[in-house]
């Protein structure tokens, strides 16, 4: 992963003019001005992670890797929702190989973002809990809209956020906050996330918060493009090297951890309260 980035940045020139492309759950949109890609998630009603979207991110910074773009901003077509993370539907009462499935796309899609070449910025327009988490902090830079939650609340759900998950989380928390967050399963207001480092500003709408996303992408201008991409996949190699090596056992033990007894009980439990909360806004 490393090797084919480096390959990438030799090749790579100014901003190339396209059209807006589209998968089945994302989009691409590149400004034809600044070269900066727009990758928008775009699985209603929360984009949770299904198989398909996980995927369809994975292609889409793969496009954007490859289509000569300044920069990649990832944010979300929903109003209120950045990415309620895994879609805890696929992981109830389902098959092992489909476990398997479902947490190698995860794995895909967490690698092409973290180890992007690419200046990176979340633009965080709703809530981020779990998966959203991890996807934002695998940026470079994330700005937030006020009143949301953020953070990475699987030990809620009775599954552990993966070693490679927590090395994300540790490049923007001190170790300290980080294990207490982790341990509680915490999720963070956006003032609170601001004060404690998880996300670097608070914009008030949507267009701003694309805004200070483009302007970070944009501070770069003048910084020679190659050695910007080696410096950054220097800090991040280590991780990198980590996650290649664990992959397959972090795999199992997963799947080991999601089909058991205990764990499924636990999701069963969300997913009913899930529906009761459903029913009860139905009525109004």
């Amino acid at each position: 992963m490393l090797h084919l980035n480096l390959l990438r940045l030799v090749a790579r020139g100014g901003p190339k003019r396209m059209m807006a492309t589209t998968t089945k759950l994302t989009s691409v949109e590149v400004n034809d001005k600044t070269g900066i890609a727009t990758l928008t998630l775009n699985r209603p009603p929360v984009n949770s992670q299904n198989v398909q979207l996980l995927e369809d991110l994975q292609t889409s910074i793969a496009e954007i890797e490859s289509n000569k773009s300044r920069g990649l901003i990832l944010t979300s077509a929903s109003s209120n929702v950045f990415s309620a993370g895994l879609d805890i539907t696929e992981l109830y009462n389902t098959d092992e190989d489909r476990l398997r499935t479902i947490w190698r796309a995860l794995q895909n899609a967490w690698i092409a973002l973290y180890g992007s070449s690419l200046p990176t910025a979340a633009a965080i327009n709703g809530h981020a809990p779990a998966g959203g988490c991890l996807l934002a902090t695998a940026c470079e830079y994330r700005v937030m809209l006020p009143n949301r939650l953020i953070g990475l609340n699987e030990t809620q759900l009775g599954i552990i956020a993966p070693k490679w998950l927590m090395s994300g989380f540790l490049n923007v928390l001190p170790q300290r906050v980080a294990e207490r967050a982790l341990t509680q399963g915490r999720l963070f207001t956006t003032e609170e996330a601001l004060a404690e480092g998880l996300v670097d500003e608070i914009a008030n709408t949507k267009e701003e918060v694309l805004e200070k996303c483009s302007a970070f992408i944009g501070s770069f201008a003048k910084v020679n493009s190659l050695a910007r991409s080696l410096t950054k996949l220097q800090f991040r190699s280590e991780n990198i090297k980590e996650f290649e090596k664990i992959r397959n056992k972090d795999l199992e033990d997963f799947v080991a951890l999601a089909s058991s007894p205990e764990t499924q009980k636990v999701m069963g439990n969300y997913l009913e309260t899930l529906k009761k909360k459903s029913k009860k806004l139905t009525k109004f």
